[in-house]
C-alpha cells in the first residue's frame, strides 16, 4: 500500500501548484440566467489549457422548518432533467442584492411564508467543474405563513414532509437535487444536536 498524506497535512501545505490564472477569455453565449465563457489558463510549469464554464450570479436555498418539525419542501418540473422533482425552495440572487436577502425574498415568493429565525449553514459548489455558481443554505424557523408570488411561468406544488422521510426518499434515489441533498445533511446535524446554528 503507497504512503498518502493525510487531507490535514496537504489541506495546511503549499498548493499554489495547483492553481490557474486566467490568460485569455472568449464569450461564447449570454442569456437571461446563463453566461458561458471559455477561458485559456495558465498552469503551473509553463503550461495552458482550455477551460469552459457557466457563469452564474449565485444563489440561496432555504430549509423552513415549520412548529411540528417537519420541513416544507416544493415539487418541480425541471426541465433540463425531464423530471419533476423535490427540492428545498431556492432561486437566484437579483443583482445587486446580498444574498440573505435573497433567502428571505425566495422563501415568501415560493412558499408565502416569513421566518422570525434564520441561521445560515453554509455554501455548495452546485458544479465546480464547469460553473462558478455557488448557493448559500439558510435554516428558517419561527414560520408565518402568508400568499406566495410566483414568478412568471413558475408552477410547483408545496409539500410538508418529516426530516426521515426525506432522508429515506434520498437513500432510495428519488431526492436528487444537488442543494437538496446538503441541506438535509445539515438538518440532520442540527435535529440530531451535532450542530449548533447561530441564530439572528
Amino acid at each position: 500500500m503507497p504512503d498518502i498524506p493525510s487531507l490535514a497535512d496537504v489541506w495546511r501545505s503549499d498548493l499554489s501548484h495547483l492553481q490557474e490564472t486566467a490568460v485569455r477569455r472568449e464569450e461564447i453565449y449570454r442569456g437571461n440566467l446563463l453566461h458561458v465563457v471559455k477561458d485559456t489558463v495558465d498552469l503551473a510549469g509553463n503550461m495552458t489549457a482550455t477551460r469552459e464554464m457557466i457563469l452564474h450570479p449565485g444563489a440561496a436555498m432555504v430549509i423552513p422548518v415549520l412548529p411540528d418539525g417537519r420541513v416544507l419542501v416544493e415539487i418541480q418540473h425541471r426541465y433540463p432533467l425531464a423530471e419533476t422533482i423535490i427540492e428545498f425552495p431556492a432561486g437566484k440572487v437579483d443583482a445587486g442584492e446580498e444574498r440573505f436577502a435573497t433567502a428571505q425574498r425566495e422563501l415568501r415568493e415560493e412558499t408565502g411564508f416569513t421566518a422570525g429565525r434564520w441561521a445560515y449553514a453554509g455554501r455548495v459548489a452546485l458544479a465546480a467543474a464547469y460553473s462558478d455558481e455557488r448557493i448559500d443554505m439558510w435554516l428558517a424557523t419561527d414560520l408565518t405563513a402568508g400568499a406566495n408570488d410566483l414568478d412568471e411561468g413558475e408552477l410547483l406544488e408545496l409539500c410538508a414532509a418529516g426530516v426521515e422521510e426525506l432522508m429515506q426518499l434520498a437513500q432510495q434515489g428519488v431526492i436528487t437535487d444537488s442543494k437538496t441533498l446538503a441541506g438535509l445533511w445539515w438538518l440532520e446535524r442540527w435535529q440530531s444536536g451535532k450542530w449548533q446554528p447561530e441564530w439572528r
